[in-house]
Formats: structure tokens, sequence, C-alpha cells
């Protein structure tokens, strides 16, 4: 896994420099944005620049109320949302909730599952701490990458735009020009991209199905097509409007939609997020033979954790024994 991070970030460098080389705008991490030009030397908007999310996105694309955890329980009443904070959350207290949210569904606001996937959709709502790919600190995919809660960069050329994004250093280029696809399929897609008058569209394949759109475990498979639009509304902020489609999973394409924000800082940059150091524990703690993290006790709780073995887990079995 090391070796996969490791691989992303010197992605990220050959990248960059591929791009600096024909970059058309002096543009600089930490340069302010005070003096940017309206548009690059060749005459398209300037997206370079640190933009950020503002909204709930990332915990669930569809409208939703809030409530109180991440994971719940049932509760003492038996109507169905009379329900707790489960025992993973719970000394978390009001920040292990999620907010409420109008959505970024377009349309009726309804994804249009295939019923058995509808099915495994909830299981994942069941199963979130075990399943979303968030919590493990993988690639986010796209276009979640756009919408977590963290910035991300722009930096535009003639026949390149590189975007890096600040959770686990994910990065991607975005071809304008042509060239081959990659020999797998990946955790970000291959992206292609083209201007349609102010409007750069994003075509982007060759996914693998171990991404997620959000924390409500709203899932696609191998077989995820995305178009992204990104068109400038003001110098600070562009409307993100992306149709996906995956026949697999849905009977019909459907699509997303909101602005995105410039930072406006002075000394604004991307700092990094090598999260996976974070979750090592997380995801490996159960390889170790005498146990590691097993409770926690505050001023009003103590949690006690047990490690279960998934079964046939192979790694346990060369190194945990």
């Amino acid at each position: 896994m090391r070796n996969r991070f490791a691989g992303s970030l010197i992605g990220v460098a050959i990248g960059a420099a591929a791009v600096s080389a024909v970059i058309t705008v002096s543009v600089t991490r930490t340069a302010g944005q005070a003096s940017r030009p309206a548009r690059t030397a060749d005459g398209k908007p300037n997206l370079n620049g640190v933009w950020q999310a503002n909204n709930e996105a990332d915990w669930d694309l569809q409208a939703h109320q809030a409530r109180a955890g991440a994971v719940m329980q049932p509760g003492v009443y038996p109507y169905p949302f009379a329900q707790v904070p489960a025992a993973p959350v719970l000394a978390l207290g009001a920040i292990a909730g999620v907010p409420g949210s109008l959505g970024v569904v377009l349309g009726d606001g309804q994804i249009p599952y295939k019923p058995e996937a509808a099915a495994k959709k909830q299981e994942n709502v069941a199963h979130w701490i075990d399943r979303d790919p968030e919590l493990k600190c993988y690639l986010p995919g796209i276009p979640r990458a756009t919408y977590m809660p963290y910035p991300f960069q722009i930096v535009q050329s003639t026949n390149k735009i590189q975007m890096a994004y600040t959770f686990t250093n994910a990065a991607r280029t975005v071809h304008l020009d042509k060239v081959e696809g990659p020999p797998d399929d990946t955790w970000m897609g291959h992206s292609v991209g083209r201007w349609e008058g102010d409007t750069l569209v994003v075509d982007v394949t060759q996914f693998n199905d171990k991404t997620w759109f959000d924390r409500a475990g709203n899932f696609h498979s191998d077989a995820l097509h995305v178009v992204e639009r990104f068109t400038p509304i003001s110098a600070d902020a562009f409307r993100y409007e992306v149709t996906i489609e995956d026949p697999k999973v849905f009977t019909a394409p459907w699509k997303i939609a909101m602005p995105i924000y410039r930072r406006l800082e002075q000394n604004i940059q991307l700092l990094d997020y090598q999260c996976i150091e974070f979750a090592e524990e997380f995801l490996y703690g159960n390889l170790r033979k005498p146990q590691l993290v097993k409770h926690w006790e505050g001023e009003t709780i103590a949690i006690d954790i047990k490690r279960k073995i998934p079964p046939g887990d192979r790694l346990y079995e060369w190194f945990g024994k």
C-alpha cells in the first residue's frame, strides 16, 4: 500500500513538472490572488488557484435531515427515526453528527439505482466504518475528490491541467491533447478535457470499483463514466456540474451540481495530508499478536475495543499468529 501512495506522489511530481514546462500564466501556490488575470494568455478562463467546496456533499449527495451520528442504532422507541449514536461514535458527541443538506443531485433529487444496487447501498450505510474508502485513506476518486472538505489546486496550461488534492495527496492530469490511456483501471480515472466556449469539459473513464461518491454509501462499478463541466460564474467561483453514468449500477445517467469557491487567503497553499499513517492501526491493528488499542476511559464513559479477524485473512495467517 505504501508503494501505491509513493507512486501517487511520484505521479504528482511528474505531472507538475510537465505542466510547468508549458504553463502560459505565471502563478505560484503562495503568491496570493489579488493580481490574477481573468484569462490565460491563450484566452481561456483562468482556473489557476486553490479552490474548495462549501457544502455537505461529502456526507451525502442527496438531501437529508441532520442525524445524531454517522453510525446509528435503534433507540428506545419503535418508530424508524428514534435512533441513537452507535458505540463507535458515541464518545464523539455532537461532532459525530451528520449535518443536514438540501442535496446536490439535480432533477428529482433521487439517484436511480437498480434494485440490487439499492440494496447494496443500504448495506454500505450499515457498514460505513468498515467500507467507506475515505476512512482508510484510499484515493477518493472523481468526482468525490472535488467536493471533499479540503482545498485542491488547479494549475492550467495550454495542453495539460494539473489538479492536486489535499486528501491523501491525490492528483490527476486533465489531458487537453491526445494521449494513450492507462494500462489498467485506476482510482482517479483517466481525464481527457476540451473547452466548449468558457466551460472546461472533462471526460473521465477507466475507473476501478473501489471508490464511493460520499459517506452515505453511494457507490459505482468499474463501468463508471463521468463528465465534468467547470463553468466560471465569477472571478472567484465556478459551477461544477457532473453527469454520472454506470449501466451496471444505475438505470439512467444522473447529475450533480454545486458552486466551488476560490480560497482568497494571501498565503494559501496546499499542505500535505498523508493520512495513511493515521489509518494504519485502524486497517492493520488486528494483525498484532498483543492488541495495542483496547481501552479508552474518559470522565463520563469507558470504551473497550475487541479486534475481529476477518475470515480467511491471509495477512493475519502470515504475520499475526
